[in-house]
């Protein structure tokens, strides 16, 4: 409905309430619904969020100007008025009113939260089952695709990419014909020259696409096993391991602390967020337990995850609390540089033992996403971290996961910045510089047997003040 017909709608139905009321005959209107059923809009994200059956239900719908389509996450409640619900891989949802008709959705791997408003009902192209034809039309599938790049995508302009001459470009190369390696193959190449590493597309029969910089060559399992090699030779003494691998620490001759970590997720068999915190916690109560000399933390090679581990580890290494970025995702579909309101996000010291001396932070091209974060909400810190080695990779957005309409089609893209307190300064697509460049797990590095970014940081912590936990 358009605007203008919006404010018609508005003023008959207040004509007729207002005429009702005169003839005596007016009913008392329904008290709004208080609880998390019904339907809401996010601010930002192109969804549709709808709660059914007494809080028990939760699902989302991806919204376009062109389509609705049902999203990816479905979760179940325990109808009991928390606005509580778990997907099936564990992750929490959980529903905070927030004012009339507001509420705030928070995610349990995610930082911060998405303001929800209240909607009437789910319009009819949501529930809609569309015929044969239409579904399998490739031309739709291609529709979808370049409008929600185009309403969600932050970051054109920094890659240089006028977007509608992409869609100029490939469109009519898109028929009713068209099969399904032709299609995937156009979707690969409108996402291509963005370089992003949250931007992705998957369809059946193992097509696959993932984005990163032009400069980055993506790990295999031999090229992780020799950087693994390479880290164990530079640091000399055994590592002690936790989280299934991905966090290792060791305290070197000189009474450095080394604590290297892959990953911000999958840290627990089982249990999800809530079992993933309850390891690290583990891990980290281990590592501190002795205050080091100084402490590296070793992120070269970290593959991301949930930023809200990065902020957990933060607040085990500050006395003070302090905010670690702010957060905001486009809000307009016409203006790539219109977003939401920024969210804080704040670190605050953990009740836990803590470190709090001399830190040096290890970073190059495969320092990703989570890690990334990470990386960010340490530059507040008191005293700062001297961050050695390369740019991080440069994408910092969550991942926003959407559906195609067309059966297992998904793809994914960001949607987010992540600023620097103060001046707003965004990192995306360029990363975050490192404080000293030295190499990483280059060539040459590894034909010599040396770690020039492990022996800066030694180097640099040998002449700072100590302090401890």
């Amino acid at each position: 409905m358009s605007e203008r017909l919006r404010a018609t709608a508005f003023v008959l139905a207040a004509a007729l309430a207002l005429t009702t009321a005169v003839c005596g005959t007016a009913t008392a209107a329904p008290a709004p619904p208080t609880g998390p059923d019904g339907v809401w809009r996010t601010d930002g994200y192109g969804t549709l969020v709808s709660v059914e059956d007494g809080g028990r239900r939760l699902r989302t719908y991806d919204v376009t100007a062109v389509s609705c389509l049902p999203g990816l996450t479905e979760a179940t409640g325990k109808g009991d008025g928390s606005g509580r619900f778990t997907d099936p891989g564990g992750d929490v949802l959980t529903i905070t009113p927030d004012g009339p008709g507001r509420a705030r959705m928070t995610d349990a791997e995610n930082v911060g939260h998405r303001t929800l408003r209240r909607v009437g009902a789910l319009p009819a192209d949501c529930t809609a089952r569309p015929g044969p034809d239409e579904r399998s039309d490739p031309r739709r599938v291609f529709d979808v695709f370049w409008r929600t790049y185009a309403e969600n995508y932050p970051f054109f302009e920094a890659h240089g990419i006028d977007w509608k001459a992409v869609r100029d470009r490939f469109r009519p190369r898109i028929t009713a014909e068209t099969t399904d390696d032709e299609l995937f193959a156009v979707l690969r190449q409108m996402i291509e020259p963005l370089h992003d590493g949250h931007t992705s597309v998957k369809a059946p029969k193992d097509r696959r696409f993932a984005g990163h910089r032009a400069d980055t060559v993506i790990p295999t399992k031999e090229s992780i096993a020799r950087m693994d090699r390479a880290v164990a030779e530079a640091v000399g003494v055994p590592l002690r391991t936790w989280a299934q691998g991905a966090i290792s620490y060791a305290e070197l001759p000189d009474g450095t602390g080394y604590l290297r970590i892959t990953r911000f997720h999958g840290y627990a068999a089982k249990g999800g967020p809530e079992a993933d915190v309850a390891e690290l916690d583990r891990a980290l109560d281990a590592v501190l337990a002795h205050a080091p000399r100084g402490l590296v933390v070793d992120l070269r090679f970290n593959a991301g995850g949930s930023d809200r581990l990065g902020v957990h580890i933060a607040e085990r290494l500050t006395d003070r609390p302090y905010t670690a970025y702010l957060k905001h995702a486009r809000n307009d579909p016409g203006n790539p540089r219109k977003f939401t309101p920024a969210v804080p996000v704040r670190v605050t010291p953990s009740p836990s033992p803590r470190y709090t001396g001399p830190l040096a932070v290890l970073t190059g091209r495969l320092t990703i996403s989570a890690g990334e974060t990470f990386t960010q909400a340490l530059m507040g810190r008191s005293p700062a971290p001297v961050r050695i080695g390369e740019n991080t990779q440069g994408c910092f957005s969550d991942v926003l996961e959407r559906v195609l309409p067309r059966t297992g089609w998904t793809f994914a893209l960001p949607n987010e910045e992540f600023m620097r307190p103060g001046d707003r300064r965004t990192y995306d697509v360029t990363g975050i510089p490192p404080t000293i460049r030295t190499p990483v797990f280059t060539e040459e590095e590894f034909a010599e047997h040396r770690d020039s970014a492990l022996k800066r940081a030694r180097q640099v912590l040998a002449h700072s003040s100590p302090s401890g936990a």
